[in-house]
């Protein structure tokens, strides 16, 4: 005879819930992704990528929960940016606050010097604990830039760019074979900037690396274990705690349990409720990254990145302000730039939202520069880090010109056209001296546009706003003391200020919009439909090696781009 109890026990177990203290665990090796993938494609290809946002959420939460006993991080930080890294910080020292106990480990930060901004980040915890071969890789940091230019010059390839002003040098990397002196002033302050935060939290930041012994010498780090013993000892005080009657367990011995941060999130995060008439409302988050496109936002399942898609974006706020529960919205945006004319449609929907009376706050990630600064100029206010990259207002276009290359290999073309100017952005010959009087034309017209509306969203006079522009890249620390943005800060602090502008002090935060999974398939009525603007899962023209090419000058994005990519190591 079949014994049923014995067929359904591991399904009751698994349904049983946990009794013990929790121990929340977050692993960082794994990366983080700042937005959850639409499409079920990449979110099958992204299911083991944890989400920064409920990441974030998980530790705040946890710091509230009395069955919480402590948090165990793993710390990596390859997939952060130093903004991230901050806002991260904060979190950890809102848990610290409640009283618990918080451990960052690492086998080893950064054997390559490469530890600076993991380092930075176990800094905030209560505990540093790294493995007895580890190294710590705190040198300072480094910004590096590869001009390939001479490359290029053998190769008979030229690049013909024009750029309002001398600190927009996206493409100096095709155009110089060194840093030019606005280039090297610029890239030096902020080095000096994110080094100035780095020192303040880190009290060796410069004469790494340190072998395992000396860290632990210096006092920047409390121990040297294995992961097991990292485990053992944690786990060993939460059981302490609990046998003195501090805890849930009430004086019992009771085993603390292990659960991923975003894991013990989701499990207690409810559905999102429907719609009253009536109800008290909510604050919605609009997420957007990437290069700022006209069109839909699309992603890759190749990787690459996203696209900001201009008419998504729009979508959002224009369904914003027709659902009565959205009470604020706060706009979270990591872009370098891109498209002018995308980049405003997205500012004019911002602002139209901004009209209607719902508030909106902007809240800039690691990077929110150029086109990715642009879009914030719509909202009520504006939250970046002290580590965020932004400002760069100006503009750029350029073309490479491969005719002698080709003409080497015996490559040949031949084309009709009709009017003067069909052909200005044939990449086999240079721009005509009439084709450089209209390409000045149009970058004098965006730039004039971009800081006009500069000098009315900051309430700054067009000199002022010109002293700060001219293509410059700031960390968020130099910016705020600029007028560029409100507050430091990251999301929380961005919700604050939507709070407070809606007159609510409880109102909660929401990923908008909602859509419904047979959005993808079912026909819209119009435009208005913001379903009929959702992203798409596109292949990407380089996929996997876009950073390559936006590093090459390569024409990704649009004329409205931070200048080139940057690594803090």
């Amino acid at each position: 005879m079949v014994d049923l109890a014995k067929i359904t026990e591991p399904l009751s177990l698994a349904r049983r819930r946990p009794q013990g203290p929790l121990v929340l665990e977050l692993d960082l090796t794994e990366g983080v992704a700042d937005e959850a993938p639409g499409d079920p494609l990449s979110q099958i290809m992204n299911r083991r990528r944890q989400h920064y946002l409920d990441v974030l959420e998980g530790i705040r939460r946890g710091a509230r929960d009395p069955r919480v006993a402590a948090l165990l991080v793993r710390v990596d930080a390859r997939s952060m940016g130093f903004a991230k890294v901050q806002e991260l910080r904060h979190t950890v020292a809102d848990f610290r606050a409640a009283g618990k106990p918080a451990v960052a480990w690492a086998d080893s930060f950064g054997e390559s010097g490469t530890g600076n901004l993991p380092y930075y980040l176990a800094c905030a915890f209560s505990r540093v604990v790294m493995a007895p071969t580890g190294v710590l890789g705190l040198t300072g940091l480094h910004m590096r830039t590869t001009f390939v230019k001479g490359a290029l010059d053998k190769l008979d390839v030229t690049y013909e760019v024009g750029a309002r002003h001398e600190y927009k040098n996206a493409l100096n990397s095709v155009t110089e074979t060194g840093y030019t002196d606005a280039q090297r002033e610029a890239t030096d302050r902020i080095v000096t900037s994110l080094g100035d935060q780095l020192a303040e939290a880190v009290a060796e930041p410069s004469r790494g690396p340190f072998l395992a012994g000396e860290a632990v010498e210096e006092g920047l780090v409390d121990r040297l274990a294995y992961r097991d013993e990292v485990y053992a000892e944690l786990f060993e005080q939460v059981r302490e705690k609990e046998r003195g009657g501090d805890g849930a367990g009430g004086g019992r011995s009771v085993e603390p349990e292990l659960q991923f941060v975003t894991r013990y999130h989701r499990k207690h995060t409810p559905p999102p409720l429907p719609q009253v008439r009536g109800g008290s409302g909510y604050i919605a988050l609009i997420s957007a990254s990437g290069t700022i496109s006209l069109g839909r936002t699309r992603r890759s399942p190749l990787g690459g990145g996203t696209v900001m898609g201009s008419d998504t974006v729009a979508a959002a706020f224009r369904a914003a302000r027709k659902d009565p529960q959205v009470k604020a919205v706060v706009f979270r945006v990591d872009s370098r730039g891109g498209s002018p004319a995308a980049s405003d449609a997205i500012r004019r929907e911002s602002e139209l939202t901004s009209q209607a009376g719902i508030p909106v706050v902007s809240a800039m990630g690691d990077v929110a520069g150029s086109g990715g600064y642009y879009v914030t100029l719509g909202s009520d206010a504006v939250v970046a880090q002290p580590g965020t990259l932004t400002g760069s207002i100006g503009v750029l276009t350029g073309k490479p010109v491969l005719g002698r290359l080709l003409e080497r290999y015996g490559v040949t073309s031949d084309s009709v056209s009709t009017g003067e100017h069909a052909g200005m952005f044939d990449t086999e010959r240079p721009f005509t001296e009439s084709e450089w009087e209209r390409i000045n034309a149009l970058l004098d017209q965006v730039y004039e546009d971009f800081t006009e509306r500069v000098a009315r969203a900051r309430r700054m006079t067009r000199e002022q706003v010109d002293e700060v522009a001219r293509g410059r890249v700031w960390t968020g620390r130099d910016a705020h003391e600029r007028g560029l943005v409100d507050e430091l800060g990251g999301l929380e602090t961005a919700v604050r200020l939507a709070r407070e502008r809606a007159g609510a002090e409880a109102l909660p935060l929401r990923s908008f919009p909602r859509t419904h999974p047979l959005d993808r398939i079912r026909p819209h009525e119009s435009s208005e439909d913001v379903g009929a603007s959702g992203p798409q899962t596109v292949l990407g023209a380089w996929g996997p090696l876009q950073h390559a090419a936006v590093a090459m000058g390569l024409p990704v994005g649009g004329p409205m781009m931070m200048p080139q990519t940057w690594e803090i190591r």
